[in-house]
């Protein structure tokens, strides 16, 4: 499964505490907890003993205890305890077999295969630009509908009339598309918005940026005319947690220093709640990545996305 070669958003780094979390990423279930270093650990949520759910267990020292039979396992994925034998010293069959799980972005992501393929987001390393994470929202659709909507601004004067458009600047620009190693960068795109932040007051042209950076991943970098000097940087991180379910986070990297955490959440909010009922209406939930739906220009951010995932091989949420 070519998915499971990148790094995937499964959990709010400060959601994890004391206790294990259970999590579920393209149709399996799996266990988050930290070791007793702070650490996060991950595993398949199964005890190897009788298949009971580890996350319905508790962490004592940093090890996770089933709650079947108390069998205790480290963040190696070692056995180190079997109460009902003492004097016992698992082997390695009874081991759970450790996934590679970071914390970036100010979530933690898991990765079932291979070397780390965590998704690039430069606004992250800018000191400049505040950073706060919107989200998780569940949507009951499949994780590629959700970035290419992320991607297209033509609905901007529809969906989002009276924030990110109106029905008067609705013709779009002749904007580029390039491939990349990641995926593509769009360029040259231009959208007239009421208000494109919060701290806009009238409306303004504004200059956008598209990178998609891994199959459910996109970055947005907004420079908005009329406000010399401002910039959003704003990733949408997507979940694949069942072919047509989904979870989705906004990493926000902007120029705004002045408002709040909860009004820069709210303008953030808005725009995505407007956004979903749209998506989950949807019909084919999966992307139809190999025809059924009808194209024309305006499209080829959403074509180049399409042709991406064939290109990858990626089979979970498309058709």
């Amino acid at each position: 499964m070519n998915e499971a070669r990148f790094a995937h958003p499964v959990l709010d780094a400060q959601a994890l505490g004391d206790e294990p979390r259970a999590v579920r990423l393209l149709g399996e279930d799996y266990v988050l907890w930290r070791d007793a270093n702070g650490t996060p650990c991950a595993a398949r949520d199964r005890c190897p003993h009788r298949g009971t759910k580890l996350s319905l267990g508790r962490v004592c020292e940093g090890q996770i205890e089933c709650p079947y039979h108390g069998w205790r396992f480290d963040g190696a994925g070692r056995c180190t305890q079997i109460p009902a034998l003492p004097s016992f010293t698992p082997s390695d069959s009874h081991a759970l077999s450790p996934l590679r799980v970071v914390q970036a972005h100010g979530l933690l992501w898991l990765q079932l295969e291979g070397a780390l393929n965590l998704p690039r987001f430069d606004g992250e390393a800018d000191a400049k630009l505040r950073k706060l994470n919107v989200g998780p929202y569940d949507v009951a659709t499949s994780a590629p509908r959700i970035v290419e909507n992320f991607l297209d601004l033509a609905h901007f004067g529809f969906v989002h009339e009276g924030w990110l458009g109106d029905r008067g600047h609705v013709a779009l620009d002749d904007y580029r598309v390039q491939s990349t190693a990641t995926g593509f960068v769009a360029t040259g795109c231009r959208a007239w918005q009421p208000q494109s932040n919060r701290l806009s007051t009238e409306g303004s042209w504004v200059d956008y940026r598209y990178e998609v950076m891994a199959p459910y991943t996109a970055v947005l970098t907004k420079l908005p005319q009329r406000q010399d000097g401002y910039r959003d940087e704003i990733a949408l991180f997507a979940c694949p947690v069942e072919p047509e379910k989904s979870r989705v986070w906004f990493r926000m990297a902007v120029t705004d220093h002045d408002s709040s955490d909860a009004e820069l959440s709210a303008f953030q909010h808005t725009i995505f709640t407007q956004d979903q009922p749209v998506l989950e209406s949807q019909v084919p939930r999966l992307l139809p990545v190999s025809g059924g739906e009808v194209h024309c220009a305006a499209d080829r951010s959403s074509a180049a996305y399409r042709r991406f995932l064939l290109e990858s091989g990626i089979t979970f949420g498309v058709c």
